[in-house]
């Protein structure tokens, strides 16, 4: 749990993710398409992929990925980033960041 905390932080934009997983495409695709430059943690490249994933179950992340760390919160997966960007909120979350600069 301490090193998922640690990861979490280390850039504005943070997501835990599968290399072949489509959705996981889809979410690091639409952040990347604001001009940010997110960390990428592919959990299944990783040699400790089983360890954070069990850390991110016990946050409540089901399913395990994708997940997207924003400021160093969790944001969620795949329906609360959509829902974010759907209302608007996702661009302005970016900023407050300072993951972009508009």
């Amino acid at each position: 749990m301490e090193r998922l905390s640690l990861l979490s932080k280390q850039k504005p934009v943070v997501i835990f993710s599968r290399s072949s997983c489509c959705m996981c495409h889809t979410i690091k695709t639409l952040i990347c398409s604001f001009g940010t430059n997110p960390l990428v943690y592919e959990l299944d490249e990783d040699p400790n992929g089983r360890e954070l994933e069990s850390a991110l179950m016990r946050l409540g992340c089901k399913p395990v990925v994708p997940v997207v760390f924003i400021g160093g919160n969790l944001i969620g997966g795949t329906n609360e980033v959509m829902e974010r960007q759907m209302n608007g909120t996702l661009k302005d979350m970016l900023i407050q960041a300072k993951a972009i600069w508009v």
